[in-house]
């Protein structure tokens, strides 16, 4: 019964703060829900165990179509990232840095081909690599305050 759910978060997205589910219908309404801010490529996921035992990463998975390109999107694995730094190692001022470093690397402009309308595309799209160093660059910026 994902169905109704899938409607109802693209429709309503803000009645939404956690959404608990079976990993396939997560899986399901995680690639829905991708339409929200643009891009599959900029959404984070975590599996939170009851254990304690946790598992990070982007909602798009490792996008096997595009490895080893230098075009993926990797503010979804970056923010994983931040999830991990928040809940597994229970450091929010570090995970708050990190978010606040993808805002300001997205805000100033700086975006990968998934993020760029087709005729946008080309020079001002750059690649995974680049990506990573906008957003470290940012980071070292927050770091320094």
């Amino acid at each position: 019964y994902v169905d109704n759910p899938a409607m109802q978060l693209i429709q309503h997205p803000s009645f939404f703060d956690v959404v608990v589910t079976e990993n396939m219908f997560g899986d399901i309404l995680s690639d829905a829900a991708s339409v929200l801010p643009g891009s599959l490529g900029l959404a984070p996921s975590a599996s939170l165990g009851e254990t304690g035992m946790h598992m990070y990463e982007p909602s798009g998975g490792s996008a096997p179509d595009i490895a080893g390109k230098g075009v993926a999107n990797p503010v979804g694995q970056i923010l994983s990232a931040a999830m991990m730094l928040r809940f597994s190692f229970h450091m929010e001022e570090a995970a708050l840095a990190v978010e606040k470093a993808v805002e300001e690397t997205l805000k100033s402009g700086v975006r990968t081909g998934d993020l760029l309308d087709y005729s946008e595309q080309g020079p001002k799209a750059v690649g995974t690599a680049d990506m990573g160093d906008a957003i470290v660059e940012e980071l070292a910026k927050i770091a320094a305050k």
